[in-house]
């Protein structure tokens, strides 16, 4: 299970109601910032989240209305020393405009401060990976060169059917978990038993893709194939489809059209403007396709196999931040 916490939901500049861009998706004990926008370091701590675990970060793009937050947070960061190291992957050039904004600025010093942060170029292709999660950077066509979406992914399972199990008479313990994890077994009478004679059809894991701006789609279908939540810009309104493709972004309607063929569960649309009412954006997204959100800052989603829930936000312990 995914859950993602949105944090600032806004377009190019921050209104009274929504931050800039920034979402944190959580996984077992793993926790990702995905953009870091001008005033995160607050969103996170209205949130209740706190920094704690808050280790790695991933960057969509170099734009400054996704990484101007990352001053604050890391002079914070600087200060306190709550976190030992930092990871921040991105592409090449939104990783030069990063360094320039920290150390150009003299934010950080290096030599002088606990914390390490260690800057992580990627490419398309797997990114990380911790037991049976894994994300994926993909490329995607934005103003500016080295744009990235991300896949966070749950590998397929077998489910162990404990019914057969009884009937082969393989007792619980320690031989069960052999056959979950795909290993053959010999019982106590010699005979063997295969793990498909104890598991299930294959299941699909949890899938989310989270997709920062964007100009176009058709080369995306097949990253989002089957998804159980997009998360995807929604810059503008059909009405001003022409501004979208000067200005590379997507509409209402081009984001849901994507989300329904791409057979994707739900639709979570963000990097919304302030020229727009909410309700007219959502009205245009579902014409096309129903199961459409369009979030909100604090807005937490959870993203599990084969569905995509709304949440109540759980603060996480108190911290002394």
């Amino acid at each position: 299970m995914f859950e993602i916490v949105f944090l600032g939901t806004s377009a190019s500049a921050p209104s009274i109601q929504r931050g800039l861009s920034a979402q944190v998706i959580k996984h077992n004990e793993h926790r990702f910032l995905v953009d870091c926008g001008e005033g995160t370091q607050r969103q996170i701590l209205t949130s209740g989240l706190g920094f704690k675990k808050l280790n790695k970060i991933l960057i969509t793009h170099g734009h400054l209305d996704h990484i101007l937050g990352l001053a604050g947070l890391f002079s914070t960061f600087s200060r306190w020393e709550t976190i030992e190291q930092v990871e921040i992957m991105a592409g090449k050039w939104a990783l030069e405009r990063i360094h320039d904004l920290l150390y150009g600025v003299r934010v950080l010093q290096p030599g002088k401060m606990e914390i390490e942060v260690k800057m992580t170029e990627i490419q398309a292709g797997e990114i990380f990976k911790d037991g049976d999660f894994t994300v994926t950077a993909i490329p995607v066509s934005h103003r500016g060169p080295d744009c990235f979406g991300y896949v966070f992914e749950t590998a397929p399972r077998r489910p162990f059917l404990p019914e057969a199990a009884e009937a082969l008479g393989v007792p619980p313990g320690p031989q069960r978990g052999a056959l979950v994890r795909g290993e053959a077994i010999t019982l106590a009478d010699g005979r063997t038993v295969q793990p498909e004679d104890v598991l299930g059809p294959e299941t699909p894991g949890a899938k989310l893709v989270h997709i920062g701006d964007t100009g176009r789609t058709d080369n995306l279908l097949e990253f989002c194939r089957d998804a159980d939540a997009l998360v995807i810009e929604s810059t503008y309104l059909n009405e001003e489809i022409d501004m979208a493709r000067r200005f590379a972004h997507l509409t209402a309607e081009m984001a849901a059209t994507l989300a329904r063929d791409a057979g994707v569960k739900r639709l979570l649309l963000t990097h919304v403007s302030r020229r727009y009412r909410e309700r007219d954006i959502r009205k245009e997204a579902r014409a096309v396709f129903a199961a459409t959100e369009v979030a909100r800052d604090f807005d937490v989603y959870q993203v599990l196999r084969g569905e995509c829930v709304k949440v109540e936000l759980q603060p996480d312990e108190a911290e002394d931040l």
